[in-house]
């Protein structure tokens, strides 16, 4: 009997707690969904200040963008970025007016430069060419320097929507010491904000998915807190903005900063067609090695390939040097943005830039990290999507040379199938010990697979 009514008070409990089970569900708060990732593999795009400094307008824009959609964006590259200057009528090279007038609107928001860009006339902005651009099925982006323009301080602008001027809401010590555009902004300021909120609605509704930043993340920690009032500003246009911040050198100890405000910050200033800025970049990719991935890319900048500094010459590079550029961009995963002028585009750069195999490197790959094994010698691994491995081997020396690694050593199976990334061939079966002979400034990338 006791044992009967045990069963029966169990059962009368049970149905009760599964009665309340809905209710308590109901009272339950829903885990809250992750954001997408804004950027999450690097951005690949193409950037107009290697092959035209401040001077692109329009037309040539639009040139560009044809160029790309038929010859890169198959291979992925789809973000086009209009750099520095758009707003200057008279920028004419790679040096800046020592008295800029730049275009702008009544509340010191920068405009396009209309004698460059004529479809912005009118208060249009870069709607009808970002339009355009995305027609192509591109992504348009533009270059900002940090700040708010110093004319509109001149001219006693005020912030939109307020009545404070401009003039109260910059730090007039806080200029660039490059660019003579701007005064940076104090974001303890009333109004800073809102500014910031201003020009970022303006580039949402022009059809803005790019930006990026100059003179931001350099000196990094007096710049803290425009980073994070920009990041701000963007996340309240609503619309899915891409921040690069630019220049370099972003400090190391900063990166956890970087990668919560921005999806991209450069590791380096500005980087061109010289090998001893190149061999620079190893060491810098290593040390930012730890902060690659999750949504966020240290940039070791834009590609210098082709034709190049206003037309006047084509990349210093040795074609080693080329392949040397895209291998480590690819296995470090940086942002892979070309900066030379498309219209000079030839088969051979064609073929660096969009070798499918080598771009799922950059694309696709997990737990990249640096090994150091030798001088003169530097080693990357990745894992692929499946079981499989990458191992990229460079010779930063001024000889020919055989660079190897013992496979576990560099934590690599014993034996493995090797297959050769830049021929697009299979290379044979090693065990032990893989080497290769590479030409000076030379590189190697493989895929090795255990099975």
């Amino acid at each position: 009997m006791t044992s009967t009514l045990s069963r029966r008070g169990l059962l009368g409990a049970s149905a009760a707690l599964t009665a309340a089970l809905p209710a308590v569900a109901a009272t339950r708060k829903a885990a809250p969904k992750k954001k997408p990732l804004l950027a999450p593999t690097p951005p690949m795009g193409w950037n107009s200040w290697n092959s035209f400094a401040t001077t692109i307008n329009e037309a040539q824009t639009l040139e560009q963008a044809g160029i790309m959609a038929r010859e890169l964006l198959p291979a992925g590259y789809d973000i086009l970025t209009v750099d520095i200057q758009w707003y200057e009528p008279g920028a004419s090279s790679y040096e800046y007016a020592a008295k800029p007038v730049p275009t702008m609107d009544d509340h010191g928001r920068l405009l396009p430069a209309p004698n460059r860009f004529p479809s912005s006339a009118g208060g249009k902005g870069f709607k009808p060419l970002a339009d355009k651009v995305r027609g192509l099925g591109l992504r348009f982006g533009v270059h900002l320097m940090r700040g708010a323009p110093r004319l509109a301080v001149e001219q006693g602008l005020k912030v939109l929507g307020t009545d404070i001027p401009i003039a109260d809401i910059v730090d007039r010590r806080s200029i660039c010491s490059w660019n003579p555009d701007m005064y940076g902004v104090d974001m303890t300021k009333p109004g800073a904000q809102a500014y910031y909120d201003s020009v970022f609605k303006l580039l949402a509704s022009w059809g803005v998915d790019f930006v990026k930043v100059d003179d931001l993340s350099r000196p990094y920690d007096a710049h803290a807190a425009e980073i994070e009032g920009i990041h701000r500003a963007i996340g309240r246009t609503g619309r899915p903005m891409i921040l690069s911040m630019s220049p370099g050198e972003t400090p190391v100890v900063r990166g956890a900063h970087a990668k919560a405000h921005a999806q991209m910050w450069r590791i380096s200033d500005d980087f061109w067609d010289d090998w001893k800025m190149l061999d620079a970049q190893f060491t810098r990719l290593e040390n930012w090695s730890p902060y690659i991935g999750d949504g966020g890319w240290p940039d070791a900048d834009m590609l210098p390939l082709g034709r190049l500094a206003l037309g006047e010459r084509d990349t210093k590079f040795t074609p080693d040097e080329q392949r040397t550029l895209m291998t480590l961009w690819s296995i470090a995963r940086s942002p892979l943005i070309m900066g030379g002028d498309l219209r000079h585009l030839d088969a051979p750069t064609k073929a660096l830039l969009t070798n499918p195999e080598v771009l799922a490197v950059n694309q696709a790959s997990s737990g990249n990290r640096p090994h150091f094994v030798e001088d003169g010698v530097r080693v990357w691994t990745a894992k692929a999507k499946n079981s499989d491995s990458y191992l990229a081997l460079f010779n930063t020396g001024g000889k020919p040379r055989e660079v190897g690694v013992d496979l576990k050593t560099v934590g690599l199976p014993a034996s493995v199938a090797v297959r050769d990334l830049w021929v697009r061939s299979e290379a044979g079966r090693v065990t032990g010990r893989f080497a290769v002979e590479l030409p000076a400034h030379g590189s190697g990338l493989y895929r090795l697979a255990s099975r």
